[in-house]
């Protein structure tokens, strides 16, 4: 069996359907996946033993370019890959309006979320085969529910399996050898109302380095470099990880004792690697996005207004629209979630 994927963004959003992929595979051994996904996440889908090949895009290049793009001929590549093949099934599994745009540019049916469903109206009306998920359950059942329905195999009942393998990527070469015990601490995030102070990454450090452990933090841009630079200036053992591709990180994390997490996509890759975490929630629900798997655990803010997924704090008290519900989880809670997962290793 051969089966295309649309699913485009984001980070975290790519690893909660890696586990449907892994049912599908058990119930359907030999079949193989191609992936449409953006290309500045091609990395994520590969990580699936089962995904033959990856169809990029670029929205965000191709928006700000448009009549370069529909000029230059790159759509039209993009038109002849995505139906070069023939498949089984067609499936988007992201049902927003990018990637009901990609599957209307696909020849033939395609298996999508139905009015009810989908997470933006009108994508539905893109799909000539409606499937019925439930959308308020979190994104890892969401994604094992829709492609059991389209292929029409049951449900497994067993604990979902990412089945990514990082121990065969080589850990990247850096100006510094990599410690034996290390941590990784993802400090990063997109909203400010996700990111933890950065003195009590701070503490944490000096929490850790007590117990014998390095520290590294990973980055995506030079703002977060700075930031993570910031914070490792603490501790020599404390390092600020230069941009590293997915792989890269992978392999890094995948070494790792454990983590402490933003909620942000490599909150998930820890998830996906098998280390064990503790991730902070204030502004999202675990409910619906939560780091999902073994060894991993939430730290969540009690505070009244939490859930209340705002970019920026709204609170009278708050300072620039920094997260107060962020300050109330202390490093000391924060250590003491993180240390019973340390322990279990």
């Amino acid at each position: 069996m051969k089966v295309l994927i649309i699913k485009l963004t984001s980070m975290g959003d790519l690893m909660h359907a890696l586990p449907a992929l892994t049912d599908a595979a058990k119930a359907f051994p030999g079949i193989e996946f191609d992936w449409v996904v953006d290309e500045a996440f091609a990395e994520v889908p590969k990580w699936h033993p089962n995904v033959r090949k990856v169809i990029t895009t670029s929205h965000r290049r191709w928006k700000k370019s448009a009549w370069q793009t529909l000029t230059g001929g790159e759509l039209r590549q993009f038109y002849r890959e995505l139906n070069l093949d023939d498949y089984d099934a067609v499936i988007d599994m992201q049902n927003n309006l990018k990637s009901a745009l990609v599957s209307k540019l696909r020849r033939g049916p395609v298996y999508g979320l139905d009015k009810d469903s989908c997470r933006e109206r009108p994508a539905h009306l893109a799909y000539q085969y409606p499937l019925s998920v439930n959308p308020q359950q979190h994104a890892v059942d969401r994604m094992r529910q829709i492609l059991s329905q389209a292929l029409d195999y049951p449900l497994p009942k067993t604990p979902a399996k990412y089945a990514a393998n990082f121990s065969k990527y080589p850990l990247p070469e850096l100006e510094f050898a990599l410690p034996e015990r290390y941590l990784m601490f993802v400090h990063n995030a997109s909203w400010l109302t996700k990111l933890w102070p950065i003195n009590f990454w701070q503490q944490l450090v000096f929490q850790a380095r007590a117990e014998g452990y390095a520290v590294l933090l990973p980055c995506g841009n030079n703002e977060e470099y700075l930031r993570a630079q910031q914070i490792a200036s603490v501790d020599p053992m404390a390092f600020a990880l230069p941009r590293l591709g997915l792989n890269d990180i992978a392999a890094i994390m995948h070494h790792a004792v454990g983590a402490v997490c933003s909620d942000t996509g490599l909150a998930h890759l820890a998830a996906v690697a098998g280390t064990p975490a503790l991730t902070l929630y204030g502004a999202t629900d675990t409910a619906l996005i939560g780091t999902y798997g073994k060894h991993q655990q939430h730290l969540v803010s009690e505070f009244n207004c939490a859930p209340c997924y705002k970019r920026k704090c709204p609170l009278p008290a708050s300072r620039n629209g920094e997260p107060l519900c962020m300050t109330e989880m202390t490093p000391e809670m924060v250590w003491h979630g993180l240390q019973p997962l340390l322990a279990a290793q």
